[in-house]
Order: structure tokens, then sequence, then C-alpha cells
């Protein structure tokens, strides 16, 4: 596990990792009522470049405003928070790649299940960017635990709560000897990893569940089908059953923190040829790209000169 670099954004300043702390009877802590977004920082000479970061905070902004978080909107807005990202890496000059994890807390101390009008604070700290699946080839177990649907808790806002979920479902795939879980609705149909999208390759097509199935439309998601579409590779975004991903040609996953990472075997099927396919490669090459030098799409911010 990555911990914390050694200063911390919490509210409205800097303060040391040992003294960030939430209360123990904030909703935060009672129901599990936070928001939060990850994203990538990569040191460029004496700069650093986000990813996306614009997208980032508007994630944010969508998950308080699903939930009905409503301080956060009339307290912060994006030239805030990027100052508040630029204070963070420069007080920890990371030298390495890393991610910063942003989160909205509620912490009114004991307010009863209700969020509109309560207090909140914003928490960012650093980390090493250590990617949460194996880059070489992942194995999948789909799940026995069903993703939760979009009328119980909305798979498109990142609330804190909501991850049991991932971690009933991932910590049964682990316990069986796999690398992560794939998810499935109350139809059986898939969804997603604990925490990455999924794309399989059938006839040349990449194809990805849809927003409506379920998923997290994640930010990796959305940049990834954009560059496929722009290499040419045809892309369709439906609905797919487990069995279509035993038949693949090629599987492969995208998330901050998973990259874009390929998958050899389902549910102990193995997929394609057993080794990363020639879609997947080109796709994880481009998305690398992207990562640090964008000049087309805008998705690199510059936060130190």
């Amino acid at each position: 596990m990555a911990n914390p670099y050694s200063e911390v954004y919490l509210g409205d300043r800097l303060v040391p990792a040992e003294d960030a702390h939430v209360g123990i009877a904030t909703s935060a802590v009672l129901y599990g009522l936070s928001v939060y977004t990850v994203f990538p920082v990569h040191p460029e000479g004496s700069a650093y470049t986000a990813f996306r970061l614009d997208d980032h905070f508007r994630r944010l902004e969508e998950s308080c405003k699903i939930i009905g978080i409503d301080r956060f909107a009339v307290e912060w807005d994006f030239a805030r928070f990027r100052s508040a990202v630029i204070e963070l890496i420069a007080a920890n000059a990371p030298t390495d790649d890393v991610f910063v994890r942003a989160t909205v807390h509620v912490v009114a101390s004991i307010p009863g299940t209700r969020v509109r009008g309560c207090e909140i604070q914003v928490s960012m700290f650093v980390y090493d960017a250590v990617p949460i699946v194996p880059q070489d080839g992942m194995r999948l177990k789909s799940s026995p635990w069903r993703r939760i649907p979009d009328n119980a808790i909305p798979s498109r806002a990142k609330v804190n709560g909501a991850y049991v979920n991932s971690v009933l479902a991932k910590q049964d795939a682990i316990d069986s000897g796999y690398d992560d879980c794939v998810f499935l609705d109350g139809n059986g149909h898939v969804c997603e990893l604990s925490a990455a999208n999924i794309f399989l390759v059938r006839g040349g097509t990449l194809i990805t569940p849809d927003v409506s199935c379920d998923i997290l439309d994640g930010i990796n998601r959305r940049t990834v089908l954009t560059l496929a579409a722009e290499d040419g590779i045809p892309v369709i975004e439906r609905g797919v059953d487990l069995t279509e991903l035993y038949i693949a040609d090629e599987i492969f996953v995208t998330g901050t923190s998973a990259g874009a990472a390929p998958v050899l075997e389902v549910d102990g099927r193995v997929i394609g040829s057993g080794a990363p396919g020639p879609i997947s490669q080109a796709v994880r090459k481009r998305h690398a790209a992207a990562l640090r030098t964008d000049d087309v799409h805008g998705w690199v911010t510059r936060l130190l000169r």
C-alpha cells in the first residue's frame, strides 16, 4: 500500500499528514458520506503536469450534485481547486509519478441521514503512482456480489461509502486466487471491475458497456473511446453478457489507478491467444502518451513553471 506524502491539504491549508483528521462523529465517517476523484501528476523538468484536471474537478462537482452535497458548488470553483493542487504538489515536490486523491467530506457532526446545507471539508493528498492491478496480464473472476444499481447508489457518482460493494467483490476474487472481479448487474450483464472500466475486442471492434449499465463513466474510459475513434478502431457502447467475455479476442481495463491493463483470463477461460492483443497494446501505448503530452485535446494541465 502507498502512504500519503508528508504534506496534506485539508480544509483551506496544508497540514502535516499525521495531523490531518476527520472527526469520528461526522457524516463522512458515520455514513461514508464523501465523494472523491483521483488523477495522475507527472514531473516534467522543473514543472508538473496533471491529466484532465478540469474533468476531475467536474466529476467532483457532479458527484456532489447527484448526492446533494450543495456546499461544494458554493465554496469551490476550478481556479481554487487548481491553486490547491499546485500548493500541494509544490509542498511535496515529488520526483516520480504520483496520484492525487481529492475528496469532499461532509463533516457535520451527527446530522442524521441528510446532506443539504451540511458543512464540508476538502482533503487532498499525494501518493506514489503504483497500479492497483497487474500491468502484464490480469486474471478476473465474475463476482457473486452484484453491482449496486443506479437507483440505489448511483455508480456515476464516486461515493466513498459505495465502495464497500467493490471491497466485497474484489476480496472474493482475491480469496479465490484471482487479481480482480467482474461485476454483473441484477440481470447478469457486465458492468465493470472493482475500480476500473472494461473493454473487449471482437472482430476488430472495440466494445464496452454503455453508461446505462451501472458503470462509472470513467475519465480514462472516455479517453480511450476518443483515442480509439481517432485511430480508426470501430467502437460500440452497449450491453455485454458475461459469456461474451469468454469468447472475446482481447480484453483490457482502464482507470487512473489501473492504467490500460490487459486481461488474459476470465473465470478460468483463456482470452484470445492468452497474450495481450494488438488493439490492447496500441490503446495502452496511446493512453500512456496522452497522460503526459497532449497537444490536441487540451487534456494536460501544466501546474508549475
